[in-house]
């Protein structure tokens, strides 16, 4: 008979559970140890799936100190498909890069998992170099005896190469030219190595930064290199950074997914107490519960292992760090968010995708722009969440921001004037003379919608949509600084009196009318914006407060659009025809949708 890996892994998992035997399961592992060494068929399958070696020969110690065979948790065996299926897509070519972010609880097994899996490429394959850093040096001492030398050594001896090395920090096997190494995060560490597997172990905590650790390692990197960084979360840092970048495959994995999270209300009065308090009590801990209860589906166990878990910490704020319920709860710093980061979370859980994503095509003859299409690309800066109601001619306004001040992007948001409903949003890193181009098109599909651009660091979009015959923008008062009259500007100027105001008119939105909001992107920048130690309200160091700002410049441009005046007719005025357009499938990008 030729063995299969599965076959085998799904015996030893039987075997396991019949006998619960440590001596028998090392029997049965030194047979199939003998079986993939005399197999060439079973080697290779193992060479192309390490993880099968792994549940096939490895053995772990659980959390209550005992030996058993390593089988996998929910979650390990959720990233261990992710991570096949991109590296399939890098094979294709249809992916550049490997580089895995792991936002997570506490002690959910990756640590573990991702060492093994090292661990298995070093046997299996000639000329492997894996590396790993952990925060601290203890905690890489850990790493190398606990969960790389120790299982190690408990392998049958057939699959145990030729050791050149086996000392506190690297596994060296000379004759396949194959290492395995951990070391402690710091400036100048592994500047010397050739890299194809590495792993960051609790890379939030690395003292020097994520940023400085890969300077360090320079170009140490293969082209193929898989990287692995995981970790709790630790507030707005690198990781956070990356994390919010696009650039990594995200992976988050709630507490609830281990199922080990959970303790047995075993008195049936205890149970009714605490499904009492779950459905009436309304301090945080019993709302968070409640959404637990409704919204996730969970049961009374988890519930419960979750509530007593927040009742044995001093700072109750650190349950949402070390057993986040969402990614963007995982980063939000204790005591100083502005805005109210659950009812944003619970209002990121609802939301939809964009009607369509894109950006704007035109014709433009150095005078006026003309022509206007729409260009559905999944890559595009315009998220739509509604098209123009053109029917009831529903008025609209938008508000920008622009570059300055350390912003990097220019935003734009468009509001239903009369509900405040968020239909649309613009974000991108532009120069000027595209951004107000942009912002052109966007007021036009909008029914002309009165724009209203932040004048402080850039007047050049004002001026150039008045060139343009835009003329339809928020006015301000300005006073002559030499006679002291009064004039009128276009343009919203912020100072320090109109930036408060308006930051606290949407800090009012957000906790009144978030369902408002639709765009996940300004939910997530509103959840980082914090308040100093000064008592000014901005994003943490190289954060963003542009969504913010535009947003709240938005809902100040409201004010002056008028309900009463008779409407324009556009689609008589600028050839709309938009009660025609179709809003395309999601998913269907490239199309054009001629606009004007």
């Amino acid at each position: 008979m030729i063995y299969t890996a599965d076959y085998l892994i799904e015996q030893r998992q039987k075997k396991w559970f019949e006998k619960h035997d440590i001596g028998y399961d090392v029997e049965l592992r030194t047979a199939i140890a003998n079986e993939i060494v005399e197999n060439n068929q079973l080697l290779e399958e193992v060479k192309e799936n390490p993880e099968k070696l792994i549940e096939l020969c490895f053995i772990v110690v659980d959390k209550n100190q005992k030996t058993v065979p390593f089988m996998f948790n929910e979650v390990q065996k959720d990233f261990l498909e992710t991570l096949n299926k991109e590296k399939e897509e890098y094979k294709k070519g249809n992916r550049t890069d490997l580089s895995f972010l792991i936002l997570k609880g506490r002690q959910e097994g990756f640590t573990t998992l991702i060492t093994a899996y090292q661990l298995a490429c070093s046997i299996l394959n000639r000329n492997f170099q894996g590396f790993t850093l952990a925060d601290k040096s203890d905690n890489s001492e850990t790493i190398f005896q606990n969960k790389a030398k120790f299982p190690y050594s408990q392998l049958p001896s057939v699959l145990q190469p030729t050791e050149k090395f086996n000392n506190r920090k690297q596994l060296l096997f000379e004759k396949l030219n194959s290492s395995w190494a951990v070391d402690t995060a710091t400036k100048d560490v592994g500047r010397s190595r050739t890299i194809n597997f590495f792993h960051g172990s609790e890379c939030a905590f690395w003292k020097d930064g994520i940023s400085c650790i890969q300077a360090g390692l320079g170009e140490a990197f293969t082209k193929d290199c898989i990287k692995i960084y995981e970790s709790t979360a630790n507030g707005f840092n690198d990781y956070q950074k990356m994390w919010n970048s696009g650039t990594n495959i995200n992976c988050f994995y709630p507490w609830w997914r281990t199922k080990e999270y959970r303790i047995n209300l075993i008195n049936e009065k205890d149970k009714e107490t605490f499904l009492y308090n779950i459905n009436k009590k309304t301090e945080w801990i019993w709302e968070r519960l409640r959404w637990l209860k409704n919204e996730q589906k969970l049961d009374i166990e988890q519930l419960y292992w979750y509530y007593k878990k927040y009742d044995s910490y001093l700072d109750k704020e650190i349950i949402k760090q070390e057993y986040p319920c969402s990614p963007q709860e995982a980063f939000l710093l204790p005591g100083k968010n502005v805005f109210d980061a659950e009812i944003i979370i619970k209002r990121l859980a609802q939301l939809k995708k964009p009607l369509k994503t894109g950006y704007f095509a035109y014709d433009y003859d150095g005078l006026k722009i003309s022509n206007i299409k729409w260009i559905n690309d999944r890559n595009g800066y315009i998220n739509i969440y509604q098209v123009p109601n053109v029917p009831s001619m529903t008025k609209y306004c938008i508000g920008g921001d622009t570059a300055g001040d350390g912003s990097d992007y220019y935003t734009g948001h468009v509001l239903d004037a009369k509900t405040g409903i968020q239909v649309a949003v613009l974000k991108r890193e532009f120069d000027p003379d595209e951004y107000t181009k942009q912002m052109y098109c966007l007021g036009m599909y909008y029914g002309y919608a009165l724009i209203g651009i932040e004048s402080n660091f850039d007047t050049y979009p004002i001026m150039e949509l008045t060139r343009l015959g835009y003329e339809n923008q928020y006015v301000r008062d300005k006073i002559d600084e030499y006679t002291g009259k009064t004039e009128k500007r276009y343009g919203f100027k912020t100072t320090s009196l109109t930036r408060p105001t308006i930051i606290s008119r949407l800090i009012e939105i957000v906790r009144e009318h978030i369902e408002t909001i639709n765009d996940q992107d300004t939910l997530e920048e509103l959840l980082t914006i914090v308040r100093n130690e000064k008592g000014r309200i901005e994003a943490p160091s190289g954060g963003h407060d542009d969504q913010m700002m535009g947003l709240s410049i938005a809902h100040q441009t409201r004010e002056q659009v008028s309900f009463e005046e008779e409407s324009i007719n556009i689609q008589q005025e600028y050839h709309f025809n938009l009660e025609k357009e179709e809003v395309p499938n999601y998913y269907d990008y490239g199309e054009q949708i001629e606009v004007i």
